[in-house]
């Protein structure tokens, strides 16, 4: 039995109890009995549309299966079939949001997005501070520098691999502050002279940057400065200066490092990347948001046998052109990532059923916000009093528009200003897609971000079309018709509505941390496509990706865009089903091996150890980002080649086996891990994984979400009150 404390209708886990009364209502200016009230007619008020809502999904589904079953795919008839039953919907009129009090990092700098675990608080705070990175670190412990011709990493520092990395530094100064005459590489002086940049060249000669408005200030001595400060399409770039420092006593500038603006805003997440079924665990997570909010959050570690204590970094200040002083903001703008309105979670029972996990966290997300929504803190992250809440899976405009009523109930709850919650749009569900300007439209004074997220919208496209016949192999389908229509509408619906300076467009992952060559080489096309922020996995790969928001100026590709137009709906609509299906036994047994080992890699970790964000290792051992979107789509594929005939049970129940040793091994030398081929039958998380194929078909929208709550609880012992 969880210990409850009852408040009116709410049972409230006592953990959870005690947190929000001792924790996050102290200095709040809110009266418990107060909060807890509002809380409670929130709850009940609201409880039974978010449950109108989900059966509407439901019934919308069950619709389209039985379509699919009756009839062949063809576009137009599909299309009608759509319209009468209320999932495509007509295009609401012409409109611009009104979103007020955003901060620059969301409506003007476009940069890198981080996004990042909130209950691991390790994470949390690395992820907060990563908006500014060291660009030597970065290179020299990455394959974007090659280990070729004697330049490997190799435990010590090595100086060939130094020089390389300081070429590629110095090569990205000339090609983003070029100077007049010369090259940053022949530097060996920085000064400033009458606010100007005077740079001595090894010949004797001096020179200044090309454009002068990309030089903006410094520190130290103007004659010597410690620090130069350059500036481009709204990103920092720091040239640090210390000729006593080993690395600048190599350089003939005494250049130390190059310090990047990296990423300017960060998602901290309570959702997919998190494992947090009950109180216990919701609690890490928001406990450690409120840490955040004040500026106190903190996490010593040990490293080298000596204790190292991480906390939020401070503002970065520098000596202007014009004779004063500029404060650059030292930390990544938070976001919070809410969970969608799907899931439910025995941390608070209300007339004995589990709370929508959605409602409770945003009625106590915005309560720990309240220092910083009102600038009570030091350490602030909205300087214009503003919460920032990404809004996951949400179905359609009748769900955006729950999620605004929502938010509004939680800020009169709270005595916040109006509209001070502000909402980000997650387009990965095909019912938004299709129907994304009217989302926009209910939430236009409210919307701070819309972004793509190819692997949810995947699993929802798989699951939607589930009976219209088996899709294509899981490494093709970003080459189908709908998934250029899907990228490009997305951008075009938020330009076309007026996010263009008021609010992100945002792009998908990028999956593999450790391959940031193939990264820099190809995660161009995301500002390219018009976004003003793209994901990445880590502070390093925020760093590296800073460089591509140097090389195209998001803004102006923007305006450029405006002037073209969106792929046609007709692509969007237009199911990755596969034309053939005469693929070899080996072909789909690579398949099957490649979707259940990611499967299994993952829900192991997830189940067992409670890791929601895990680096899985693939069949060939390259280290691929995982969470439950990348599962959602592993799953709900099998799925659909199960329920076509392309496979059979018993080769995908081999295939699990068999990936499953493969899991057990490349997770040997974790002490806390449980093998599951020693007892497959009483694995609970092997069973997990096998059920998210096998009950693909039935779950919610292809969602893991239930089956893996339910594994995990389970093995924590729960058996509800």
């Amino acid at each position: 039995m969880t210990a409850r404390i009852q408040k009116g209708k709410l049972a409230i886990a006592k953990e959870l109890y005690d947190f929000i009364e001792n924790e996050a209502l102290p200095g709040s200016g809110l009266n418990s009995d107060t909060y807890w009230k509002n809380f409670e007619q929130v709850v009940v008020d609201l409880s039974p549309k978010n449950k109108a809502l989900l059966a509407k999904r439901d019934d919308i589904q069950a619709k389209i299966d039985e379509w699919h079953r009756n009839n062949k795919f063809e576009l137009q008839a599909y299309k009608a079939f759509l319209t009468e039953i209320g999932y495509l919907l007509p295009e609401v009129e012409d409109f611009q949001i009104t979103t007020e009090n955003v901060d620059d990092e969301i409506a003007q700098i476009a940069g890198p997005q981080l996004v990042v675990p909130v209950r691991n608080a390790r994470y949390s705070l690395n992820a907060a501070n990563a908006r500014w990175g060291s660009l030597y670190d970065a290179l020299y412990g990455f394959d974007v520098i090659s280990e070729e011709d004697g330049a490997e990493k190799g435990k010590g520092y090595n100086p060939k691999r130094g020089e390389k990395v300081i070429a590629f530094a110095k090569n990205f100064l000339d090609e983003t502050f070029p100077l007049a005459q010369g090259s940053h590489a022949d530097a060996t002086k920085y000064a400033v002279e009458g606010n100007k940049l005077i740079v001595t060249l090894k010949d004797g000669s001096t020179t200044t940057v090309a454009d002068a408005s990309k030089f903006v200030g410094y520190n130290g001595d103007a004659a010597a400065p410690s620090e130069i400060v350059l500036k481009n399409n709204g990103l920092h770039a720091l040239i640090q200066i210390d000729a006593t420092s080993p690395i600048g006593q190599t350089d003939a500038a005494g250049v130390k490092d190059v310090i990047l603006e990296a990423a300017v805003t960060t998602i901290q997440d309570l959702e997919d990347s998190v494992a947090a079924v009950d109180a216990e665990e919701k609690v890490e997570g928001y406990r450690n948001w409120l840490g955040l909010m004040r500026g106190t959050l903190e996490e010593s570690i040990e490293k080298n046998g000596k204790i190292i204590t991480r906390k939020l970094n401070a503002d970065r200040t520098f000596k202007n052109v014009e004779g004063g002083e500029t404060t650059l903001h030292g930390r990544s703008l938070m976001l919070l990532r809410n969970v969608g309105h799907l899931m439910t979670n025995p941390a608070i029972l209300v007339d004995g059923e589990e709370i929508y996990e959605g409602i409770m966290d945003a009625l106590i997300t915005p309560l720990l916000s309240v220092a910083d929504i009102r600038g009570e803190n030091t350490v602030r992250n909205s300087r214009k009093g503003s919460m920032y809440i990404v809004k996951p899976k949400m179905h359609g405009p009748e769900e955006v528009a729950f999620a605004v009523e929502l938010f509004e109930r939680a800020e009169q709850a709270l005595g916040l200003p109006a509209k001070s919650l502000k909402i980000g749009i997650m387009d990965e569900e095909r019912r938004t897609s299709v129907n994304l300007k009217n989302c926009i439209a209910q939430a236009k004074d409210r919307t701070i971000f819309i972004n793509t997220g190819f692997m949810d919208r995947t699993g929802d496209e798989i699951h939607t079309f589930m009976e219209a016949g088996p899709f294509v192999r899981k490494g093709e389908i970003k080459g189908q018709k709908w998934f250029p229509a899907y990228e490009n509408r997305n951008v075009m619906i938020g330009l076309q509505t007026g996010l263009r300076g008021k609010a992100q467009i945002g792009k998908g992952m990028w999956p593999k941390p450790d391959m940031l060559l193939d990264m820099y080489k190809t995660k161009t096309e995301h500002p390219e496509a018009g976004a003003s922020c793209a994901w990445v996995p880590s502070p390093t790969g925020a760093v590296i990706h800073a460089i591509h928001y140097h090389q195209i100026n998001v803004a102006q590709r923007q305006q450029e865009l405006l002037a073209t137009e969106a792929l046609p709906l007709d692509d969007l609509l237009t199911p990755p089903l596969a034309t053939d299906t005469d693929w070899t036994e080996e072909e789909k047994t690579k398949e099957l091996e490649n979707n259940c080992q990611g499967i299994l890699g993952y829900v192991v970790r997830w189940v067992d150890l409670g890791v929601g964000c895990s680096k899985v290792p693939d069949i060939n051992d390259v280290g691929l980002m995982e969470d439950r979107a990348t599962l959602r789509i592993s799953s709900q594929h099998v799925a659909n080649w199960l329920r076509h005939g392309i496979v059979t049970r018993e080769q995908v129940e081999d295939v699990l086996k068999r990936m499953a040793k493969i899991v057990d091994q490349q997770n040997a030398n974790d002490p806390l891990y449980k093998p599951m081929s020693a007892d497959f039958d009483n694995s609970i998380a092997f069973q997990a994984a096998s059920d998210l194929i096998f009950k693909g078909g039935e779950q919610p929208a292809g969602y893991t979400e239930p089956l893996l709550h339910a594994a995990r609880l389970k093995l924590k012992g729960y058996t509800g009150d």
